[in-house]
């Protein structure tokens, strides 16, 4: 029986690629390089639209605890993660270019996969898992609506920061440094004093934005928020943000800043650099302006300005199971961020464990069951459970995990606690083939 997989994102290229392992074989259907949103600029599959860092890569964060769940599960989007990962201080960055070109490699060459380049404008019949993503085209998006009963949708906005190229940084007033010095020194740092810094947040916050139909600071989803959003909450907002200086020396004073924009590696070839923590709508001109009153940044080439979207989601919990599945047809099945997961690894955990649910079911083996002790599995319990009454989008984090039965005082301890027990299950399940 062939599976329909729609969208070739981080979580249908995920889902793909499990079901493919599993003997299934899987049609993936991908509207590129025929029809792009506007946050896309390559052909390649799993492309990643915001940042290219994937967050903490420790066990005593629940995000490296995912990570290495995904792993140990075997997943193609981690072993393409791993393979081009580009240094980061304590997180797992990628060459988002080469990550890419990977992913789409290993789906092509699959010998149970093929690829079929048009756009899905439909719900299809099961079995298909759809994963097309925040931004589903109009047709589709409408499609599913329908499906659901027009009650199915949601939105937020979210942003994608700039990029500059290397060489124009300033580095006479800029320094290599990882906050506290942890690993190695993997970021770009850039010192502000406060009079520098009340010049940028006063510009920032006043600048022109572009037009972004239904746009409120209220609808932004919190963990991808515009940096002049933020500025606009308070003078130290983005000083215990983005910009806080703890950790950090600069070399030219021997102190702590007052504020520090903080510049991370885009690509293997360290040429360019994104800045962390400025996603943003501001019109381009804006950015130019605003963002060149960062000392460092005075003569900054940039090659991306931010770019503003609107992602919507699904009212999952109403909707979808555990295994992302719609309750009433669980041969028509969800992944991505379309259900309410937010970040590449919880995408890709989505897609996971859809198509480890869907492959079993349709080849007649027990469905496996991820509890709650495990971060997959708390992702799925999240966005499934009919008791959270203002459902959004959510990151992965250990309050949704199951507690550990004793107390542990210090956090880093009952973290790395909480993570050796879910993988422990994790290499139960795996030892068991699923």
């Amino acid at each position: 029986m062939k599976v329909k997989v729609i969208g070739a994102g981080l979580a249908g290229s995920e889902a793909a690629w499990q079901l493919a392992q599993r003997g299934m074989e899987v049609a993936l259907y991908e509207m590129k390089p025929h029809k792009k949103t506007p946050a896309h600029h390559s052909d390649d599959f799993a492309e990643l639209v915001c940042s290219n860092s994937l967050r903490a890569d420790r066990l005593e964060n629940a995000v490296g605890l995912l990570k290495e769940e995904l792993r140990r599960c075997g997943s193609l989007i981690m072993q393409c993660a791993d393979a081009t990962r580009v240094e980061a201080g304590g997180a797992l960055a990628v060459d988002r270019q080469g990550f890419a070109k990977l992913v789409t490699e290993k789906i092509k060459n699959h010998p149970n996969i093929t690829v079929i380049s048009e756009e899905v404008t439909e719900v299809p019949e099961g079995p298909v898992i759809i994963a097309t993503g925040p931004l589903t085209s109009d047709a589709l998006s409408e499609a599913i609506g329908k499906y659901f009963g027009e009650t199915g949708y949601l939105h937020f906005f979210d942003a994608a920061a700039p990029l500059v190229t290397a060489e124009s940084i300033d580095m006479n007033l800029a320094w290599w440094q990882s906050r506290y010095d942890k690993g190695t020194p993997d970021y770009i740092n850039c010192a502000m004093n406060k009079q520098q810094y009340d010049a940028f947040l006063e510009a920032l916050t006043t600048a022109e934005e572009a037009e972004v139909h239904g746009f409120e600071d209220k609808n932004v989803f919190e963990g991808c928020m515009p940096v002049e959003v933020m500025g606009r909450r308070g003078y130290d907002t983005l000083r215990y943000g983005p910009l806080k200086p703890v950790g950090l020396t600069d070399p030219n004073t021997d102190k702590e800043p007052y504020a520090v924009v903080q510049l991370r590696q885009d690509n293997a070839a360290k040429t360019v650099f994104n800045l962390v923590g400025f996603q943003t709508h501001l019109k381009f001109g804006e950015q130019k302006r605003v963002f060149s009153m960062i000392p460092a940044l005075k003569n900054a080439e940039f090659v991306r300005y931010g770019v503003m979207h609107q992602n919507t989601f699904l009212q999952s919990p109403k909707l979808l199971d555990k295994y992302y599945a719609d309750r009433r047809d669980p041969n028509v099945a969800f992944a991505g961020q379309m259900t309410g997961v937010e970040g590449y690894v919880e995408s890709t955990a989505s897609g996971y464990l859809a198509a480890v649910a869907m492959a079993a079911r349709l080849q007649g083996r027990e469905v496996p069951d991820f509890p709650k002790e495990t971060a997959i599995g708390a992702l799925g319990l999240y966005i499934s459970d009919e008791s959270v009454e203002n459902f959004q989008p959510m990151n992965i984090n250990f309050s949704i995990v199951a507690p550990l039965e004793k107390r542990v005082k210090k956090k880093a301890e009952k973290n790395q606690a909480i993570s050796r027990r879910s993988l422990e299950i994790i290499d139960s399940l795996v030892a068991k083939g699923i």
